[in-house]
Protein backbone atom coordinates (compact mmCIF):
# COMPACT_ATOMS: atom_id res chain seq x y z
CA UNK A 1 0.00 0.00 0.00
CA UNK A 2 1.39 3.51 -0.99
CA UNK A 3 1.12 6.75 1.61
CA UNK A 4 -1.49 7.83 -1.24
CA UNK A 5 -3.51 5.11 -1.14
CA UNK A 6 -3.73 4.68 2.33
CA UNK A 7 -5.18 8.33 2.82
CA UNK A 8 -7.91 7.67 -0.07
CA UNK A 9 -8.91 4.82 1.81
CA UNK A 10 -8.92 7.05 5.21
CA UNK A 11 -11.01 9.20 3.62
CA UNK A 12 -13.24 6.27 2.29
CA UNK A 13 -13.73 4.41 5.20
CA UNK A 14 -13.83 7.53 7.54
CA UNK A 15 -14.53 10.19 5.97
CA UNK A 16 -12.65 13.20 5.34
CA UNK A 17 -13.14 15.11 8.15
CA UNK A 18 -13.17 12.58 10.86
CA UNK A 19 -10.62 10.51 8.65
CA UNK A 20 -8.39 13.60 9.43
CA UNK A 21 -9.16 13.35 13.35
CA UNK A 22 -8.75 9.48 13.14
CA UNK A 23 -5.23 9.67 11.66
CA UNK A 24 -3.92 12.53 13.89
CA UNK A 25 -5.17 11.49 17.44
CA UNK A 26 -5.53 8.55 17.82
CA UNK A 27 -2.74 6.67 19.92
CA UNK A 28 -1.62 3.64 18.07
CA UNK A 29 0.00 0.80 20.82
CA UNK A 30 0.81 -1.59 17.80
CA UNK A 31 2.74 1.81 16.45
CA UNK A 32 4.99 2.23 19.55
CA UNK A 33 2.32 4.88 20.67
CA UNK A 34 2.04 7.18 17.95
CA UNK A 35 -0.59 8.26 15.56
CA UNK A 36 -1.09 6.94 12.40
CA UNK A 37 -0.08 10.82 10.97
CA UNK A 38 3.12 10.53 13.13
CA UNK A 39 3.97 6.43 11.86
CA UNK A 40 3.56 7.36 8.52
CA UNK A 41 5.86 10.43 8.84
CA UNK A 42 8.38 8.30 10.68
CA UNK A 43 8.49 5.46 7.67
CA UNK A 44 6.58 3.09 9.38
CA UNK A 45 5.01 0.79 6.02
CA UNK A 46 1.75 2.36 5.12
CA UNK A 47 0.01 -1.23 5.19
CA UNK A 48 1.24 -1.54 8.27
CA UNK A 49 -0.35 1.19 9.66
CA UNK A 50 -3.90 1.01 7.87
CA UNK A 51 -4.01 -2.67 9.17
CA UNK A 52 -2.75 -0.99 12.74
CA UNK A 53 -5.66 2.02 12.57
CA UNK A 54 -8.42 -0.69 11.21
CA UNK A 55 -7.33 -2.55 14.21
CA UNK A 56 -8.11 -0.03 16.66
CA UNK A 57 -11.08 1.39 15.32
CA UNK A 58 -13.40 -2.12 14.91
CA UNK A 59 -12.85 -1.80 10.76
CA UNK A 60 -14.56 -4.92 9.03
CA UNK A 61 -12.02 -7.27 7.34
CA UNK A 62 -14.37 -6.42 3.95
CA UNK A 63 -14.15 -2.49 4.25
CA UNK A 64 -10.47 -2.39 5.47
CA UNK A 65 -9.21 -1.82 1.68
CA UNK A 66 -11.75 1.00 0.87
CA UNK A 67 -13.69 1.42 -2.28
CA UNK A 68 -12.12 1.77 -6.01
CA UNK A 69 -8.75 0.28 -4.18
CA UNK A 70 -7.12 -2.82 -5.38
CA UNK A 71 -6.79 -5.99 -2.81
CA UNK A 72 -3.49 -6.25 -1.42
CA UNK A 73 -0.84 -7.60 -2.29
CA UNK A 74 1.51 -10.03 -0.50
Amino acid sequence: MRVSEFWRAVDQVFGDAYGAVVARDVVLEQLGGRSAADALAAGVDARAVWDALCDSQDVPLERRHGKGLQEPRD
